[in-house]
Formats: structure tokens, sequence, C-alpha cells
């Protein structure tokens, strides 16, 4: 490790992966499958579109997945949360990269199949994380980790992607 903390534990990487096949999965996958069975748009454009923004969305997420596992030495499930504040990669910029991550997938779907259904989805799915992110997760963290989050916050925007503020 870089930062010179120990190795996280194995168990931290194989609840990521579980967790990652259980909720995202489910978000990003089968409820996209279900309502469109995959059928690619007629537009070429649209096509093009969708999937750029899923390139771009796919290693965000991905991202996000590995600093939570490397530097925060816990999973995204708020049953083994990160014993670490997690602000390297994607999380100087946002702090929020996975669930950004998750919505840029799903309009990238909603874009490559198409489907106003999956748009609408994705806007519902977006309501329900700024929810659960202020209502849960923000006043958790706030508690976990202190002065140190309370900086972070000032710093790092909560959705909109921006170049980190100097410390």
């Amino acid at each position: 490790m870089t930062d010179g903390r120990a190795a996280p534990p194995r168990w931290v990487l194989l609840g990521t992966l579980l967790f990652t096949l259980l909720v995202p999965g489910t978000v990003v996958g089968v409820v996209p499958w279900w309502i469109t069975r995959w059928r690619l748009a007629d537009a070429l454009l649209a096509r093009a579109g969708g999937a750029l923004i899923l390139v771009v969305g796919s290693p965000l997420f991905l991202s996000f997945l590995a600093r939570f596992v490397r530097e925060g030495h816990g999973t995204p499930a708020p049953v083994a949360p990160p014993q670490h504040l997690v602000v390297g990669g994607p999380f100087r910029w946002t702090r929020n990269p996975g669930y950004v991550g998750v919505l840029m997938l799903l309009v990238g779907q909603a874009l490559l199949f198409a489907s106003l259904r999956v748009l609408l989805y994705a806007g519902c799915v977006a309501l329900a994380f700024h929810a659960f992110v202020v209502l849960y997760e923000e006043p958790v963290l706030a508690r976990q980790f202190g002065a140190e989050y309370d900086e972070y916050r000032r710093r790092v925007p909560r959705w909109l992607p921006r170049a980190p503020r100097p410390r």
C-alpha cells in the first residue's frame, strides 16, 4: 500500500464483490434488462451516445469500488462500511462517485436502448440516492470521521464533479 496502511482483509474484497453483484447488479443490470430486454435503439446517434456514457461511467464505478477496498478497508454496503475516509481517485472530484457512476450507466443504457422508461427509472434512482446520502450517509460519516469529513465536505461537492480545491 502506498499510504503506509496494511493491506485490507480479504473479506473486504469478497464482501464488495457480493454487494456489487446483488445491489448495483440489480439496479444497473437486472432492472434495465427487465425494462428493455437490451434491444438496441434504431438511431445510431442514440446508441453511440449511450455507449460513450457507458464507457465513461464504467471505470468511474470500478474505481469507486477499488478505492473502498484499498483505501477504505471496507465495502459499499452499510453493514461493512470503510474504516478510513475515502478521498482519493474519483473521490477528489465528487463525494459520491459510485452513485454518479451508477446513474451514468443507467442514462447510458436509456440512450443505448432508446428507453424513456429506463431514463425515468434513472431519475427515480437519483432521487433515492440523494435521500439516502442526505438522510443517512452524510450524518453517519460526520459522526464516524468528524473534522476530517467536515473538511472533505467543504472541499469536494456532493454530486457534480469539479477539479479538487487545494487544502
